[in-house]
């Protein structure tokens, strides 16, 4: 498997899929080894991980020792943006000053990999990591499957391409033996906007891990004080990007405040639009009603679901979305737009178009005001979602992995 992150070095649901897929091989009886661009500290246990710049020097592709490099490989960077944290970042990083340019490196370390390493089947997650597995292919001829989390119809959301990242993921899945797709939304534009053929693109759905989200650990002080002073919590999270519509959520929320005083917006999370969306929040004289909490993970993560009233994933185009089932799994109801993935699975979830803030409003009144509808979605929602786990995810990989192998 070639990936582009890992937790605990992730910066959004590509490593947490990554992680909860490659465990679910492992308990299916299949060898895996997960190929990382960079050396990181303690990853998963579980897993075996092979770090591409440990190929780095062999290939004559740095200068320096390579240990814990401070590098921006962030899989949701845009070109300009890795420029700039490039800049910011240390001048002797072995990286390449380009993302481009990086991804590409790591199609080169992926050629040694491939020699090195004993393998049947060739799984790449996303853009970042197709060039790699290309040329993994090219070398060993061993069979490629290409996994798409996310297209950049969805990252631009709506605002056009990067037409270098385009050509790097239609090649990738024109190169491919086959192509998985976390959702029929997803399938349907490999199908239209990339002309794939469908009878190439198996739809396998991302799960969750229920043990991963069964041990309490204390709510934040400052959210405690606010539910015992009787107020509601509505949460976002996610990267605050165009494509999760964070000004629609803001749009949510003023709206809400309208007939509802006591509720509170917690967002968790980080990206290009955050602070967009805190000057939005200003303007509209929310201040005292938002809480930022930056990027959070982990049991951290865990226990703001478990205090929030209602999850929004107000989204404008989501492949997938992994946060409405950890979500529920921590009892909290859910509302998520139309243009989500996760909504073919999910049928105890109120949805809504991103774009109708006032049906948005509408839907989160309901929630926190009457509490019979926020049970029935809590329990129904949480018995759901214990059905989606990652095993059946791994099976239908399978299924690919025989069909090419």
């Amino acid at each position: 498997m070639f990936g582009w992150e890992f937790p605990p070095y992730n910066s959004g649901g590509l490593g947490v899929a990554c992680l909860g897929l490659a465990r679910a091989l492992l308990r299916a009886g299949l060898e895996v080894s997960f190929v990382l661009p960079k050396r990181l500290g303690a990853v998963n246990s579980a897993v075996r991980v092979v770090f591409g710049d440990d190929y780095y020097r062999e290939l004559g592709l740095d200068t320096i020792t390579l240990h814990e490099v401070d590098s921006p490989l962030y899989p949701y960077l845009t070109s300009s943006e890795y420029e700039a944290a490039g800049r910011s970042g240390l001048k002797t990083s072995p990286y390449a000053k380009t993302l481009i340019g990086e991804v590409l490196r790591y199609a080169m370390t992926a050629a040694k990999v491939a020699r090195d390493e004993e393998f049947d089947v060739i799984h790449a997650h996303d853009w970042l990591s197709f060039p790699a597995g290309l040329e993994a292919k090219r070398i060993s001829g061993k069979p490629l499957i290409v996994h798409v989390h996310a297209t950049e119809f969805d990252r631009g959301g709506g605002t056009g391409v990067n037409q270098e990242v385009y050509d790097i993921e239609r090649k990738g899945m024109e190169g491919a033996d086959k192509v998985i797709a976390v959702s029929h939304h997803t399938k349907d534009i490999l199908v239209s906007r990339y002309s794939i053929p469908p009878e190439k693109i198996s739809v396998v759905h991302n799960g969750i891990d229920e043990a991963d989200y069964l041990v309490p650990h204390g709510t934040p002080s400052e959210i405690q004080a606010l539910r015992a002073a009787g107020n509601k919590i509505v949460l976002f999270v996610g990267r605050i990007t165009i494509q999760k519509g964070p000004d629609y959520f803001v749009k949510m929320a003023r709206k809400v405040l309208e007939y509802k005083k006591d509720v509170y917006f917690v967002v968790a999370g980080s990206g290009d639009m955050e602070w967009r969306m805190v000057e939005a929040v200003a303007a509209a004289g929310m201040s005292d009603r938002f809480i930022f909490t930056g990027f959070l993970r982990g049991e951290e993560l865990n226990e703001v679901y478990r205090a929030a009233d209602l999850y929004v994933m107000p989204s404008v185009s989501e492949p997938f979305g992994i946060t409405p089932l950890e979500a529920n799994l921590n009892g909290t109801p859910v509302l998520i737009s139309k243009q989500t993935g996760a909504g073919e699975i999910l049928s105890h979830a109120l949805r809504c178009d991103f774009w109708d803030t006032d049906e948005m409003a509408n839907q989160a009144l309901a929630v926190l005001e009457h509490r019979s509808l926020h049970d029935t979605l809590r329990e129904n929602g949480r018995a759901e979602t214990r059905s989606i786990d990652w095993n059946k995810a791994a099976e239908k990989c399978i299924i690919v992995y025989d069909s090419v192998a």
